[in-house]
């Protein structure tokens, strides 16, 4: 179902990761943001490229959204211009699942037109469509124009007392 306004030149809509106008698309943005210096500067290797529509297709778990900006030039009216990837998790403290939001993409033209925002709130609607009890994600630092987004958003860092400290994301590559 595609999330939009009349007139407005962006829709937002839940991937179908089985279309492979969509796959394209999500494939397309994920490798434009590997490649960009807060996605790790490397691009997505061709085995991901090929395989990835059809992993997430596998999960239940996982849901995207991608935001499409009306345009004439192109053949199909319309080119994505954002992207959000989420996996539904669980919270053993609320008994509810979560949602977390593990990539935000955004092209770069398109930066600054509150395409994050309004794919966030696509997001958070299918989470409480599954009962989720919160979202949850992870950002850089050194980030500070998603910072600030997020932000805006109501995001703030986790805590359960002050005393303790925030969490921090941490990894353990097992390759």
């Amino acid at each position: 179902m595609p999330y939009s306004l009349a007139g407005d030149p962006i829709t937002i809509c839940r991937v179908d990761y089985a279309d492979a106008h969509d796959a394209a698309a999500l494939v397309m943005l994920l490798d434009g943001y590997a490649q960009d210096v807060t996605g790790g500067s490397e691009p997505l290797t061709a085995e991901v490229k090929q395989g990835l529509p059809e992993a997430l297709r596998q999960r239940p778990q996982a849901f995207s959204v991608l935001a499409w900006a009306d345009d004439t030039n192109h053949p199909t009216g319309r080119v994505p211009v954002g992207l959000v990837n989420c996996f539904e998790g669980f919270s053993t403290f609320a008994c509810k699942p979560l949602v977390n939001v593990h990539d935000v993409v955004v092209v770069p033209a398109w930066r600054g037109h509150r395409i994050a925002q309004r794919m966030l709130h696509v997001v958070e609607a299918m989470a409480r469509e599954r009962g989720a009890c919160k979202l949850t994600l992870e950002v850089l630092s050194g980030n500070h124009s998603a910072l600030r987004a997020y932000e805006r958003e109501g995001f703030a860092a986790y805590t359960l007392d002050p005393k303790m400290g925030h969490a921090q994301f941490l990894q353990k590559l097992l390759d």
